[in-house]
C-alpha cells in the first residue's frame, strides 16, 4: 500500500477518534509523530509481528546488517535517539561489566564525569544524566577554546558529548578537532546526530571524522519507526551499549524497542542507502518553487528559498516574511487551529517570518497547505 492510497484510511482512523490530522510543513518533530513511514518500512514491521524471535539474537543480526550497509564497525537498534544517548553514556561509564551495568544509576563508578560543551547544552542532556553521570561543562556560551576541553579531561572523564547540527555547532570546535583531543586522551567521543539526515552519507561521516559512538533518530530523516534509534561506531563500545540496553536489566531496560522496530529500522536504512537523494532534492526544490510562485504575489509578502534544513540537512525550505500584522507565532497558532491542522516552521516566533518545509508534505496536501497559508496571510494583511 503506497503513502497516497493509505492516506484516506489513515485520515478516517483519526476522524473516528476525534483527532485532527496534521499537514506538517515544519519538520520531523517528535511531537508531530516524526517522519512518514514508507511502504517497505510498514511491510517489514507487519512481517516482524507475525513471529516470535530471540530479541537479543535479532538485534545482533540487524545491527550487523546495518553496519555493513552503512560502512561502520558496528550498529545497535535502540528506542529512539534519547535512548541512544542514555545507553552510550552508560556504555562509557561501566562497559560490559555485569556489576557496573547492574549498579547504574545508583552506583556510579569513580570515572563518573561526562563532558559537555557549554555552547551545546540542551534538553537532551537529561538522557545522559539518567545514567547517574555528572555533567562537566567546558568552554563558554559563544566559544569553545581547545584548551578548555583539554584542561577538563581527567581520570574521572568517562566520555565527551558533541551535538551535530548547525544550531549546535555555531560556537563549538569542529568535530575533527574535538576528536583529535579525545583520542589523544583515550576518552570516547559520543556524537548526537539525531536529525542529521539527509544526506545519507552522514551515517558514516561522523565515525569517519573520529567519533567513537554516533546516535541517530530512526523516526526522523531515516523515516523508520518513530520509537526507534540507531547507535553506530566502535565494535567494543557498541557491545557495551547492548549490555546496557533492552532486553537486559540495565539503565536502558525501560527504553524497550521491539522486533517490529528493529526490522522496520533495517528496512528504513536499506531504503535510505538505495534512494536517489538527488532526485528527492530536485522534487523538493520543485515543490518549494511552486509554493513561492503561489505566495510571492501577495502584497507585502516576500519569499526566498534556503537550500538546507533547520539543522543543515540537505532539504530546501521556503521562507515567508510579511510587512505588518500578526507575528509568526500568531500565524502559526491560527493555522494549527484549523482542521486539518497545519504546522509551519518558526525560527523567530516574535518576528513576521516563517518557513515551509516540504520533507513531510504529501503531494495531495500541497494545494490545501498553500491555500490556507495564503488565506491567513491575506486576512492578516487585509488584502
Amino acid at each position: 500500500m503506497s503513502e497516497a492510497t493509505s492516506a484516506p484510511l489513515a485520515a478516517q482512523i483519526y476522524r473516528d477518534l476525534g483527532v485532527r490530522r496534521v499537514i506538517n510543513a515544519a519538520d520531523t518533530y517528535t511531537a508531530l509523530g516524526g517522519g512518514r513511514l514508507p511502504e517497505p518500512v510498514v511491510a517489514a514491521m507487519a512481517a516482524a509481528s507475525e513471529h516470535h524471535v530471540h530479541v537479543e539474537e535479532l538485534l545482533a543480526a540487524v545491527g550487523a546488517r546495518i553496519a555493513g550497509l552503512v560502512g561502520v564497525p558496528a550498529a545497535l537498534v535502540v528506542n529512539g535517539a534519547a535512548a541512544g544517548l542514555a545507553v552510550t553514556a552508560a556504555a562509557c561509564l561501566v562497559g560490559t561489566d555485569p556489576g557496573g551495568v547492574d549498579g547504574l544509576p545508583g552506583r556510579v563508578p569513580v570515572r563518573d564525569e561526562i563532558i559537555a560543551l557549554r555552547s551545546q547544552r540542551n534538553s537532551y542532556d537529561r538522557a545522559v544524566l539518567a545514567t547517574g553521570a555528572r555533567l562537566v561543562e567546558v568552554g563558554y556560551a559563544d566559544s569553545t577554546p581547545p584548551w578548555s576541553l583539554t584542561a577538563a579531561l581527567s581520570e574521572r572523564t568517562a566520555a565527551v558529548t558533541y551535538y551535530a547540527g548547525t544550531q549546535f555547532e555555531r560556537f563549538a570546535m569542529p568535530l575533527p578537532e574535538v576528536a583529535a583531543i579525545t583520542k589523544a586522551a583515550g576518552v570516547p567521543l559520543i556524537v548526537d546526530a539525531a536529525a542529521q539526515l539527509p544526506p545519507v552519507s552522514n551515517l558514516h561521516r561522523y565515525v569517519d571524522e573520529g567519533a567513537d559512538l554516533v546516535v541517530f533518530s530512526g523516526g526522523k530523516g531515516l523515516r523508520g519507526p518513530q520509537s526507534s534509534g540507531l547507535v553506530l561506531g566502535d565494535a567494543d563500545l557498541v557491545a557495551a551499549c547492548a549490555a546496557n540496553s533492552y532486553p537486559h536489566h540495565s539503565v536502558g531496560r525501560a527504553m524497550k524497542t521491539s522486533k517490529e522496530n528493529a526490522l522496520g529500522l533495517l528496512a528504513a536504512v536499506e531504503r535510505a542507502v538505495a534512494l536517489d537523494w538527488d532526485a528527492e532534492y530536485a522534487r523538493w526544490q520543485a515543490t518549494v518553487e511552486a509554493w513561492a510562485q503561489e505566495l510571492s504575489p501577495l502584497p507585502g509578502v516576500r519569499t526566498w528559498i534556503v537550500p538546507t534544513g533547520r539543522l543543515g540537512q540537505t532539504c530546501p525550505r521556503l521562507y515567508l516574511a510579511w510587512e505588518s500584522g500578526p507575528s509568526a507565532a500568531e500565524l502559526a497558532r491560527r493555522l494549527e487551529g484549523r482542521d486539518p491542522s497545519v504546522v509551519i516552521g518558526l525560527d523567530l516566533p516574535g518576528a513576521r517570518e516563517c518557513f515551509l518545509n516540504p520533507y513531510s508534505v504529501l503531494a495531495e496536501e500541497n494545494d490545501h497547505l498553500i491555500a490556507v497559508v495564503g488565506a491567513e496571510l491575506r486576512s492578516a494583511l487585509d488584502v
